[in-house]
């Protein structure tokens, strides 16, 4: 598969750098546009219609997130490209959008480039991108923030906060829903356990996933059990029973 990709960064050297990267590892990627101006390169997406933009981040004129909002609606893929790590990971991982610290690391960048292949075939338009603007906005409440999932269907976007839990079906993962709908993704549980467990959600089993938002009380056993908001009781492992307890004390603050 082949990808037309334009790259973007107030610095020229990290262009020529880029675009020696892709020449050595991602043949099949094409530059076919490459610019330091931020407000000149909105204006040449729209007629080079790329298939990947390489984005820097921390621009002088306008960053990389204020330059994604400009094109809002654009079908394209995004990887981001940068010299600092303090920006929002959970906001990157929940919108399924890729970003490399410079200096780029050859694996990673063919790793990046596969997975956004992966989401142009999947025809997954702009969703993450949305989603991902839209997580820009819940710096301070995780539970806010939105998750792109790839279903046996293709893509979807769903709320953290409508998650009940996450229970494991060998490398799929069953996410069910506060309105009684489930959803199998392509995703096996302990990559879910790793993305979600700083948005209140904790493992109360081998093969289950609970989201503390909708627990709504806790019977006591060897391991005991909870009661979601939609009367639906889960079994909490024993080995797991010490943890749910101070993680639910934690979120609850009690």
């Amino acid at each position: 598969m082949d990808l037309k990709a334009v790259l973007i960064d107030d610095e020229p050297r990290g262009i020529s750098s880029m675009q020696k990267l892709l020449q050595i590892n991602c043949p099949d990627v094409t530059v076919i546009g490459s610019f330091t101006d931020a407000n000149e390169a909105i204006d040449q997406i729209k007629i080079l219609d790329p298939d990947l933009i390489f984005l820097d981040i921390a621009m002088p004129v306008k960053s990389g997130f204020e330059l994604l909002k400009e094109l809002k609606g654009a079908n394209f893929e995004v990887i981001f490209v940068t010299a600092h790590n303090q920006f929002m990971v959970e906001a990157f991982h929940f919108s399924a959008i890729d970003y490399l610290l410079k200096p780029v690391e050859d694996n990673l960048l063919i790793d990046a480039v596969e997975r956004a292949k992966k989401r142009i075939n999947e025809k997954s338009g702009n969703k993450n991108i949305e989603t991902f603007l839209h997580n820009l906005t819940q710096k301070q409440s995780p539970q806010k923030m939105r998750l792109c999932i790839p279903s046996l269907k293709g893509f979807q976007v769903i709320e953290l906060d409508d998650i009940l839990y996450a229970e494991s079906s060998g490398n799929y993962t069953n996410l069910y829903f506060a309105n009684s709908k489930m959803t199998c993704t392509s995703k096996p549980m302990h990559e879910y356990e790793k993305l979600l467990e700083d948005a209140g959600f904790v493992r109360i089993h081998k093969s289950v996933l609970v989201n503390l938002k909708h627990i709504k009380e806790y019977f006591r056993g060897e391991g005991g059990s909870v009661l979601l908001s939609n009367g639906h009781e889960l079994e909490v492992a024993r080995r797991k029973k010490d943890l749910l307890i101070a993680r639910m004390k934690e979120y609850y603050k009690f």
